[in-house]
C-alpha cells in the first residue's frame, strides 16, 4: 500500500522535462486537501503519512526550507522551487553514491557508504536498506527510484544517520567521559553544531538539577559507607536531610552544572584537532581512531576542568557552614593543601575514560548497527524509545566499568575534606577497599547511581527537545 501510494502520488514528477511544472502542480493539488492554494505543516504532514513518510519534524523542516515569505506555508512557486533544488541536492548525492557511475546503486556502493561514515553494516543490513528504495524488484536502484524515495524526505544524504544517532550531546547522565557526537559538514558549515552544543548543555543542566539528590546520595555512600557503616537509601536522605536540611540534597549541584559548558567546549574543539591528527582529511574517521580521538578530546577537557571536579566534591560532602560557596571552598583548599590539592584523584579519572568511553562507545555503535539492519527500510531514524533505550544501555554499561575508578577518584578527592593525614595512593586505596569491604566494596553508591539513569535520560532528552525548536533547529 505504502509504495502504491508513493507511485501514486510522485510518478508524474519523477523526471526533468518540458511539463515538469504541471507535475509538480498534480503533486501540489493533492497535498492541499482545502484548496487555498497553500500548503501548511498539518497538510504537508497528513500527505507524508499517507506516503509511509514517518520521520519526525518532516513536513516542518521541508515548510520552513522552503517558505521564502515566512508566513508558515508553501504556495505553489515556493513549493516547486523547494523540490527543484532538493532534486539537484538528490542527484548530487546519488552520484557520489554511485561510484562505478553505472546509473545505479547496489549494495555494496551502500556498505561502502556507510564504512566512509564510521558504521560496519552486514551484507544483509545494506540489502534491506536497498530493498527500501527499490521498486521494480531488481535489487539495484537507479536515479529514478532513489528520487522518488527521497523527494520528500528534507534529508538529502546519508550523513542524516549521524544526526538521527546523536547521544552523547543529547542523553546526559551526569557524567562526561563519553565520546563527542559527530556533526555532519552541512552542520558544521551553518551554526547548527554549536545551537546543537548549547542545547545539550542546557538539557545537561536541567537534567543534573533533577537528579541531583540522587547524584548527592552517590557521593556520600562512595566516601561514607562500608561494610561496618552501611548506608541504605532511606538512611542515606535521612542522615543528609537532619544535618542540613532539604535544601543540602541540592549541595554540589551549582559547580556540577557551571562546568558543563567548558567541558563541552573544550571537548568539542579537542575532538575536532585530534580527528584532524588522526585521519587523512579530518572527515571520514574509522571507529577505532574515533575512540582514540574521543578519548584524547576526553582527556584534554578532564584535564582543564578538574579542578571544578575536585569543587563538587568538597562542595557535596561539606557540612552546614563549612564553605560560603564555591570560592570560599576553592581559597580554603588553596591555603590549606597547596594547587596539587585540585588534581587529587586525577590518576584513576584519566584511567577511567578509556573502559567508559570505550565500552559506551562498542555498546552503543553494536546496538545501532543491530537496529540499521533489521529495521532501517525506510529511514535511519530510530525514534525516541530505541535512541533512549541504547545510549541508556551504553552508558550503563560504560558506568558499571569505569565505577571502581570513579570511587577511588571521589575518595582520593575527599580525603582532606575527612581530615585523614595519611594520602593513600590509587592502587593502596583498591586494596584497601577490597581488604576491607571484599569486592563489591568498589560499588558503593552504584544503586542511587543507577536510580538516577532513566529520570535523567528523559529529562535531557525532552529539555534537548524544547531547545532545539527554541533555537530554531529543524533538524
Amino acid at each position: 500500500m505504502y509504495q502504491a501510494l508513493r507511485t501514486c502520488l510522485l510518478s508524474s514528477a519523477r523526471c526533468w522535462d518540458a511539463d515538469s511544472q504541471r507535475s509538480y502542480q498534480v503533486l501540489f493539488d493533492k497535498i492541499d486537501t482545502n484548496k487555498d492554494g497553500k500548503v501548511d505543516v498539518a497538510e504537508l504532514r497528513a500527505g507524508l503519512k499517507a506516503m509511509g513518510i514517518f520521520r519526525h519534524g518532516a513536513a516542518q523542516k521541508i515548510v520552513s526550507t522552503g517558505d521564502q515569505n515566512k508566513d508558515g506555508c508553501l504556495d505553489f512557486n515556493e513549493f516547486t522551487k523547494y523540490l527543484k533544488e532538493h532534486e539537484m541536492k538528490l542527484l548530487l548525492t546519488f552520484k557520489s553514491l554511485d561510484r562505478n557511475n553505472d546509473g545505479h546503486i547496489d549494495a555494496t556502493e551502500i556498505q561502502q557508504a556507510l564504512a566512509d561514515l564510521g558504521m560496519n553494516v552486514s551484507r544483509e543490513g545494506a540489502l534491506k536498506i536497498l530493498q527500501s528504495m527499490d521498486i521494480d524488484g531488481t535489487m539495484m536502484v537507479d536515479w529514478n527510484e532513489f528520487r522518488e524515495h527521497f523527494l520528500l524526505y528534507p534529508a538529502f544524504n546519508l550523513e542524516e544517520i549521524i544526526r538521527y544517532w546523536k547521544h552523547s550531546s543529547i542523553l546526559d547522565i551526569g557524567d562526561s567521559l563519553s565520546i563527542p557526537d559527530e556533526f555532519t559538514e552541512e552542520e558544521k558549515r551553518s551554526d547548527e553544531w554549536w545551537k546543537q552544543l548549547v542545547a545539550g548543555a542546557a538539557a545537561g543542566a536541567v537534567s543534573r538539577t533533577g537528579t541531583a539528590p540522587l547524584d548527592r546520595l552517590k557521593v556520600f555512600m562512595q566516601v561514607h559507607s562500608t561494610k561496618t557503616n552501611k548506608i541504605s537509601l532511606i538512611g542515606g536522605f535521612r542522615q543528609m536531610i537532619v544535618e542540613g536540611g532539604l535544601t543540602s540534597l541540592w549541595r554540589g549541584n551549582g559547580i556540577n552544572v557551571l562546568k558543563i559548558a567548558p567541558e563541552t567546549a573544550i571537548k568539542f574543539m579537542a575532538y575536532e584537532q585530534y580527528k584532524k591528527l588522526l585521519t587523512s582529511d579530518g572527515k571520514k574517521i574509522e571507529t577505532h581512531k574515533r575512540f582514540m580521538a574521543g578519548s584524547l578530546a576526553g582527556a584534554t577537557a578532564q584535564t582543564t576542568i578538574y579542578p571544578m571536579e575536585v569543587l563538587k566534591t568538597r562542595l557535596t560532602l561539606r557540612k552546614t557552614g563549612q564553605y560560603a560557596g564555591m570560592f570560599d571552598c576553592a581559597k580554603k583548599i588553596l591555603r590549606k593543601e597547596g594547587v596539587i590539592a585540585f588534581y587529587k584523584g586525577y590518576i584513576p579519572n584519566l584511567i577511567g575514560i578509556i573502559p567508559y568511553a570505550g565500552i559506551d562507545l562498542a555498546v552503543y555503535e553494536t546496538l545501532k548497527n543491530t537496529w540499521l539492519s533489521y529495521h532501517a527500510k525506510d529511514s535511519p531514524n530510530p525514534g525516541v524509545l530505541v535512541l533512549l533505550g541504547c545510549g541508556t544501555i551504553s552508558s550503563t554499561c560504560g558506568q558499571l566499568a569505569s565505577y571502581p575508578l570513579a570511587l577511588v577518584r571521589t575518595r582520593m578527592q575527599a580525603k582532606a575534606s575527612l581530615d585523614v593525614s595519611d594520602q593513600p595512593s590509587m592502587s593502596s586505596l583498591l586494596r584497601t577497599i577490597v581488604a576491607k569491604d571484599g569486592f563489591f566494596g568498589l560499588y558503593r553508591g552504584i544503586l542511587p547511581n543507577f536510580m538516577k539513569v532513566i529520570p535523567a535520560v528523559s529529562i535531557s532528552y525532552v529539555v534537548y527537545e524544547y531547545m532545539k525548536t527554541g533555537l530554531g533547529i529543524s533538524k
